[in-house]
Parts: structure tokens; C-alpha cells; sequence
């Protein structure tokens, strides 16, 4: 029982690295949640723009709570910083599939994307006291 406790209970110690790997956990679910909404009814993929910004906006919230819970403080830094790694990697892996030139929208996107992180971060700060 030892061993498998060791085997899965390691832990990041970069309050960053550990807020972007649970912001693209939350994606992942997100992504698999919307595939199934998208297969199970009429939905056209058009329609789906919406709920990907929210899911986007649930991964970069959870990654700042997760970055801001591990820091001992300036949660709102360091869950900034894990949005806007987010909103860069989710954007390049974006341009890398879809061949496409960046837009000025994309700038906001990242902003938003920190914000929201950050908002996160603030939170997950204060969860760390209890």
C-alpha cells in the first residue's frame, strides 16, 4: 500500500507549473464534456464558441485557485502567471493546428485569461489559511 501511495502522491512544487497542469486537466474534462454535448444532440460545432470561452474561463480559474493555494503569497501574481501561460499555450497550439496569423483579439484573450487567473489565485490564497 506504501508503494502506491508513493507512486501517485507526488506533488509540483511550482505554484505555476501545478496551476497549469490543473488548468489543463480542466480542460481535458471540458473538451470531453463539450464532445459529448456535441455528439449526443443536434449541436453543430459553430455553436459551440460559447461554451469553449467557459471552459477556457473554469480551466484558468482553477489553475490560479490551484497556483494561488500553493504560493504563500501574492496569489493574484501567481495565478496571473498561470493564466497567461495558459491563454499562450492554448493559443499556440491553436495557431500550430489551425495555421493561422494571430489577431488582435488573441491579446485580449490572454489578458482575460490572467485576469480571471488571477481572480483564482486570489481565492485559492485564502483557502490555504484555513
Amino acid at each position: 500500500m506504501y508503494l502506491f501511495r508513493r507512486l501517485f502522491s507526488w506533488r509540483i512544487s511550482s505554484p505555476v507549473l501545478s496551476g497549469l497542469s490543473r488548468s489543463f486537466m480542466w480542460m481535458l474534462l471540458g473538451a470531453i464534456v463539450l464532445s459529448l454535448l456535441l455528439w449526443g444532440s443536434g449541436m453543430k460545432e459553430q455553436d459551440l464558441a460559447m461554451y469553449t470561452y467557459i471552459v477556457h474561463g473554469i480551466a484558468a480559474a482553477f489553475g490560479g485557485l490551484t497556483a494561488g493555494r500553493r504560493a504563500s503569497s501574492k496569489g493574484w501574481y501567481q495565478g496571473a502567471l498561470t493564466g497567461v501561460f495558459y491563454g499562450v499555450i492554448v493559443l499556440l497550439v491553436g495557431f500550430l493546428a489551425l495555421d493561422s496569423s494571430p489577431a488582435g483579439i488573441d491579446g485580449l484573450w490572454v489578458l482575460a485569461a490572467a485576469a480571471i487567473g488571477a481572480l483564482g489565485g486570489i481565492f485559492g490564497v485564502n483557502l490555504q489559511k484555513n
